[in-house]
């Protein structure tokens, strides 16, 4: 592979993330900025430090709102509070769904991977393999219960109770099996990187010989 396609390929490997994350920035910044601010922009001296002071002063306030919610929450009011909110959206037909979704969705995303065990190969069908992981639990019989996602939408799946002979310990860190499963499978893993692949190109008749 010519040396101008594998610096093409490793640049775009490098700079498409960072366009998209400034791209999504710059997005949420201009929806704050449409926020009414609730001084004139006279005081402020000048339109673009009137918005700017206006999304950071939203910024705060949203974040002291979060704290001080995630506060009550610690409390026996916030469980109950909790509990009386989820069981009248879950009454609601269509709501509820955008809003367990949403909250699987935050719960994952602030919680991280440390919640989640060590991903295992379970071969569900003859010579098909699925990522599950370990939740640490096993049932009274002796069963390991895995949590087996979906792609690439991780906040889905099935909760499966497996014989410990039924599957395969694997090396691989939680990072990399979530990065496969979000990415559909395109993400990429520890053994052949991005560019390992653009550089070796599609293979030619003459390796099949």
């Amino acid at each position: 592979m010519s040396s101008w396609k594998r610096d093409t390929a490793r640049g775009l490997i490098v700079v498409f993330p960072i366009l998209v994350t400034a791209y999504i920035i710059a997005w949420l910044y201009t929806q704050l900025a449409r926020v009414p601010s609730p001084l004139p922009q006279e005081v402020y001296g000048s339109p673009f430090l009137a918005e700017l002071l206006g999304v950071l002063v939203l910024l705060v306030v949203v974040s002291l709102l979060v704290l001080s919610v995630g506060y009550l929450m610690r409390t026996a009011l916030g469980d109950l509070m909790e509990e009386g909110i989820d069981g009248l959206v879950n009454r609601l037909p269509g709501l509820r769904v955008v809003y367990n979704a949403s909250k699987m969705a935050v719960e994952t995303a602030v919680s991280g991977t440390e919640e989640l065990q060590a991903p295992v190969k379970l071969e569900v069908w003859d010579g098909l393999r699925m990522t599950a992981f370990k939740t640490g639990k096993q049932t009274e019989d002796g069963r390991d219960v895995l949590f087996l996602p979906t792609a690439p939408n991780i906040t889905t799946g099935f909760v499966i109770e497996v014989p410990p002979d039924r599957y395969e310990e694997t090396n691989e860190r939680v990072e990399d099996a979530l990065t496969r499963i979000l990415s559909a499978g395109f993400g990429e893993s520890n053994e052949q990187s991005l560019v390992d692949v653009a550089e070796e190109g599609p293979a030619s008749p003459a390796d099949d010989d």
